[in-house]
């Protein structure tokens, strides 16, 4: 599994807070009992703050990723780094002093500075991504912020070989360097420029205090405390305000995504409404049986087919796949179901009607999508199918028993460029001969190795199941996919249609 996606697991935060807590614990024993080190109750006192304050803040974001799904990696990023560097930081404490710990110490102090600078720059990508900021500020600090990261790196990683900002002697003594202020320069730089964007943010006063939290919680600690606990208590004190802030802003962006998820909800509905669900589809014709299903991979699909007679001697076939996913290509897909529908009911041929819906779809295409599509009309007495091919995937034809895939002549998209013509071709049905249409999300599906299923392996499905209904061929080769990627996520619309002939009236 990739490293990102392991990001999303809830098991790798508690498990990697509660091993920091237990690491933290037997540095404590170890100098205890194997060290001259005896840390003073005070240090005790102050680690034991810090071990709680970040146990606490485990347990409440796990609790937070139990209830929901992650959104934001960065966020993810953002908690584990704090992490790392409030252990650190415990390492560093008790190894104060012991002069033979002096280049570890040393490398800790850069690597916790690390640390800090870049836990405040995913700080900014998390508020960005979950404030939706906006305008040419935004832009600038999109710009500007990994340029201050990177120099403010190498300032840090200069005093290895001068003492700018920071020092430790022979002694393992920490001190400041002659110019302690240039770390502070992107620390301030992004907190203020962070606070401006969060109140010019469109977003309520109560989300904009829980971003602020991040900042102010910290500052607060230490002037309370009057310094007392150094800078480690506000590694716990600024988990604390992650968390805070975390759950504020979510629980307000969850409310927008309820509503959203309401309107998405009907807008699947709709879009069910307009597909062919209800089998049989025509009951009292006996020459013919016809199945199909979509599964699209958000709430609403892009994907789509139809069925229909045209007149008692007619019957047509459509599917089709508009570019992109999620409600823009429903819309765009209900548009062109309705376009395909209209022509194909007007009596004109197969390629006649991909021509006209191209025009039509091409005039007015502010969405810059398009569509592939196949469209065949059955002649039913005579079982003879006239077929054209807009840029879709390749039929499937079943005769004699034997599915095979049909390489027909593909057209251009439809929508992509006004006066294309296509060509049509006849593919002739006997009685038991069938005709399996889909979407590239069958062949495209793919397992947690990004295989992908394939046409050779759906062509396998079908022969092995040619001589059921197109009902349970469908579902066959659907149960195949499921197996196939074995819980992987679905990335595109399934969608199939079958068809099989049984012979003039």
């Amino acid at each position: 599994m990739k490293i990102m996606d392991r990001l999303e697991k809830p098991t790798v935060y508690i498990g990697f807070g509660l091993t920091q807590v237990m690491a933290v614990a037997c540095v404590l024993l170890g100098m205890q009992f194997f060290t001259n080190v005896r840390p003073d109750t005070a240090s005790l006192f102050h680690a034991g703050v810090d071990v709680l304050g970040a146990f606490v803040c485990v347990v409440l974001f796990y609790g937070c990723m139990w209830q929901i799904e992650m959104t934001t990696r960065s966020f993810g990023g953002l908690v584990i780094l704090t992490s790392a560097s409030f252990f650190l930081n415990e390492l560093m404490w008790f190894i104060v002093g012991t002069p033979r710990w002096h280049t570890l110490y040393f490398g800790c102090c850069i690597l916790s500075k690390w640390f800090n600078l870049t836990m405040i720059y995913l700080f900014f990508l998390y508020i960005r991504g979950t404030m939706q900021l906006e305008g040419k500020l935004t832009q600038w600090a999109d710009r500007g912020f990994p340029i201050l990261l990177v120099a403010s790196m190498l300032i840090v990683l200069a005093n290895v070989l001068f003492p700018i900002t920071f020092a430790v002697d022979a002694g393992g003594m920490y001190s400041r360097g002659s110019m302690p202020w240039l770390e502070d320069i992107y620390l301030l730089s992004a907190s203020v420029i962070t606070t401006i964007l969060i109140f010019r943010s469109a977003s309520p006063s109560r989300q904009k205090w829980a971003a602020m939290s991040f900042i102010l919680i910290p500052i607060l600690e230490f002037l309370v405390s009057g310094g007392a606990f150094a800078y480690a208590a506000q590694y716990a004190s600024v988990l604390l305000a992650l968390i805070l802030m975390y759950c504020i802003l979510f629980n307000a962006r969850s409310k927008k995504l309820a509503a959203t998820q309401a309107e998405l909800t009907m807008a699947t509905q709709i879009q069910e409404a307009m597909l062919p669900t209800i089998f049989p589809a025509f009951p009292n014709r006996q020459e013919f049986d016809i199945y199909a299903s979509m599964d699209p991979a958000k709430e609403v699909g892009g994907d789509f087919y139809d069925f229909f007679l045209i007149d008692e001697d007619h019957l047509g076939m459509i599917i089709a796949d508009v570019s992109g996913k999620g409600v823009p290509a429903a819309l765009v897909m209900m548009i062109s179901k309705i376009i395909m529908q209209n022509y194909a009911k007007q009596g004109v041929g197969a390629a006649e009607i991909l021509e006209k819906t191209n025009e039509t779809l091409c005039a007015d295409n502010r969405m810059e999508m398009f569509v592939t599509a196949w469209v065949g009309i059955l002649e039913i007495p005579t079982g003879k199918m006239t077929c054209a091919n807009a840029g879709h995937e390749y039929p499937v034809v079943c005769r004699n028993g034997h599915f095979e895939l049909l390489k027909d002549r593909h057209g251009f998209v439809l929508g992509g460029m006004e006066g294309m013509k296509y060509k049509e071709y006849e593919i002739p049905l006997e009685k038991g001969d069938k005709i399996f249409v889909y979407t590239d999300g069958v062949p495209e599906a793919a397992n947690r190795e990004d295989t992908l299923f394939g046409t050779d392996r759906m062509t396998e499905v079908l022969n092995r199941k040619a001589d059921v209904s197109p009902e349970a061929l469908l579902k066959a080769v659907r149960e195949a996919v499921d197996t196939f990627t074995d819980g992987a996520e679905q990335f595109d619309d399934l969608t199939m249609l079958c068809l099989e002939y049984k012979g003039g009236a």
